[in-house]
């Protein structure tokens, strides 16, 4: 009976307020965040963590000081190691976080002493991007040869449009507007983490993923989400963004007079981007703007649907030639874009 280690990756978040300024240093100082060489990096990193720790801890303050995103991260990956092992193979579960503990090193130890025969890297990240799965993806590589671990390892890069994945947040969108005393019919806000235009023009699929996974949620839903939009948070920094950003479309459903239903799309744990962001940050903006109603949708979390998903693309992705492919059924990426990974060796 075959071992497999299934690796869930995910961005990761401080522990405690002391970790705050260290894990944004990770974050900067990532080549796929910050594409200068190492020692400018490392510079520009210590100075962009040093100037935003004050502010992130305030942020992290409304969480009890610490991300809730590893702790939901390893509930995910008890669900899924309970769904996989349903079968005759036996399947174990680890978490590796690209920024902050645990991470690709620690991890790829605890792999090692399970002695696996096969390795799948599923990150939990639902649309490929080089800044996200691309960057865990290299991280790992390099902390699994100093490991000496080479059992076979199987990734499928992307699942923008997973059935159980669609279907697990079809029916929270629905749950929500049912349950929520909406004045009028909401338009449905399709967040997710921007990136810079750069990033885009160089190939990144990740907007047209986006794009894709918001179109295949309303198909689901129906004429509950007829009017509806993708949108962009999380914008810092000079240069120009991926829009529109999830400002410009709460101002304008404000000028529609019309309530909003939040669904943070490339999101499927809660942290502070959820927790903070959209549910203080952007609540108060549509608030002083005049949204006439706000709600946000819950992630995905360990939604059963999401869960089977996930389950799903484990399966379907071992024994792909070591290559990165789409989950369920491929896409038209690699047609339309240069940075698209499908078919890339590991």
């Amino acid at each position: 009976m075959a071992k497999i280690a299934v690796v869930l990756f995910n961005l990761g978040g401080p522990d405690a307020p002391g970790a705050v300024r260290p894990f944004l240093f990770n974050l900067f100082n990532d080549p796929a965040i910050i594409a200068l060489p190492g020692p400018l990096r490392w510079l520009l990193a210590q100075l962009i963590s040093r100037r935003r720790a004050p502010i992130a801890r305030k942020i992290y303050a409304h969480l009890g000081g610490k991300s809730p995103l590893l702790d939901l991260t390893r509930e995910q990956a008890a669900a899924l190691e309970k769904k996989l092992n349903a079968g005759r193979e036996t399947y174990k579960t680890f978490v590796s976080m690209r920024y902050w503990h645990p991470m690709s090193a620690e991890t790829a130890r605890a792999v090692k002493g399970f002695e696996p025969d096969e390795i799948v890297l599923l990150p939990l990240y639902p649309q490929y991007s080089s800044t996200t799965t691309g960057s865990s993806l290299w991280d790992w590589q390099r902390a699994a040869a100093r490991e000496s671990l080479f059992a076979p390892t199987f990734a499928p890069c992307c699942y923008p449009t997973e059935d159980g994945f669609i279907r697990a947040y079809a029916e929270l969108v629905r749950d929500c507007l049912a349950r929520e005393n909406l004045t009028g019919k909401a338009r449905v806000l399709f967040s997710a983490h921007g990136l810079p235009q750069k990033v885009i023009d160089a190939g990144d699929p990740y907007q047209w993923q986006v794009e894709q996974t918001a179109a295949a949620i309303v198909a689901q839903i129906g004429a509950a989400a007829a009017d509806w939009a993708v949108c962009y948070q999380s914008r810092v920094g000079p240069l120009a963004w991926i829009g529109p950003s999830t400002e410009e479309e709460l101002k304008r459903a404000a000028q529609d007079g019309m309530p909003v239903a939040v669904v943070p799309i490339a999101f499927v744990s809660e942290h502070s981007e959820t927790l903070v962001e959209l549910d203080i940050e952007y609540r108060h903006l549509a608030q002083s703007l005049g949204v006439p109603g706000y709600v946000r949708v819950p992630a995905a979390g360990t939604h059963a649907a999401f869960i089977d998903g996930l389950a799903r693309t484990v399966e379907a992705a071992r024994g792909k030639n070591a290559a990165l492919e789409p989950a369920a059924g491929g896409t038209e990426c690699r047609r339309r874009f240069s940075g698209c990974p499908q078919g890339r060796p590991l």
